[in-house]
Order: C-alpha cells, then structure tokens, then sequence
C-alpha cells in the first residue's frame, strides 16, 4: 500500500541578503579658463663714453733788471718799508695795477716766491 509523500513542518532559516551593485556614469563638465599672456622685455643699454684730450702749457715770464742804473731802488725790508713809495721809486719795468715795489712774478715774500700777476689758473 503506497500512502502517499508525508511532508513534515517546514524549517525556516533566516533570509540571506544578497546585494546587487549596479553602477552608471554621468558626465559632469568642469571648464577651468586659461588665458596665456607673453609679456616680450626689451632692456637698451645706454653706454656713455667720455674721450678726453689732455694738453700742456708753460708760461714764461721774463724780468729785465738795470744792474748799471746807480739811481735805482735799493731792497729794503718790509718792516722799514714806507707805507707809500714815491713812483720815482718803482722799478723800471713795473706793471700798472701791480703791488707796490713788485715786479712780475714777484709776490709777498721774497723774490721769486708767491703767486705774481697772471699767475694761477686759466678759465
């Protein structure tokens, strides 16, 4: 005797959780602008030259002095010096708008020393 398929209770076991992973793209556009400017330098070097010349002179006084003339000037020392020679006293070869009893290329001092008329620098 065939009694059929017996079925006992059914066993309940807890739900398995699959996961199902689905992915999509979307295009999302960024602009970053860019400007490219070119700056060109341009330096002139501005090179001055100074050529310069050099010259030379000499200056030459002469002085004429009568050594046979009995009547002219003796020296006499600046301490005995009259405050104003008579002009029968100036040298012979005197300048105008000299010094009083000095001869070209004479100044204060003694003879030959100091700083005479046209003597010094040139403009």
């Amino acid at each position: 005797m065939y009694l059929g398929t017996n079925f006992a209770p059914p066993v309940i076991h807890p739900t398995q959780e699959y996961v199902n992973h689905t992915f999509s793209t979307t295009v999302v556009p960024h602009i970053h602008p860019v400007h490219t400017t070119t700056v060109n330098h341009h330096m002139f070097e501005h090179k001055h030259y100074c050529p310069q010349t050099a010259s030379c002179c000499e200056e030459v006084c002469n002085q004429h002095i009568n050594c046979c003339n009995p009547c002219a000037p003796t020296a006499v020392m600046p301490a005995m010096m009259p405050a104003m020679m008579p002009a029968a006293n100036a040298l012979p070869n005197a300048m105008p708008n000299m010094m009083p009893n000095m001869a070209p290329g004479f100044g204060p001092g003694a003879p030959g020393f100091g700083p005479g008329p046209f003597m010094g620098p040139r403009p």
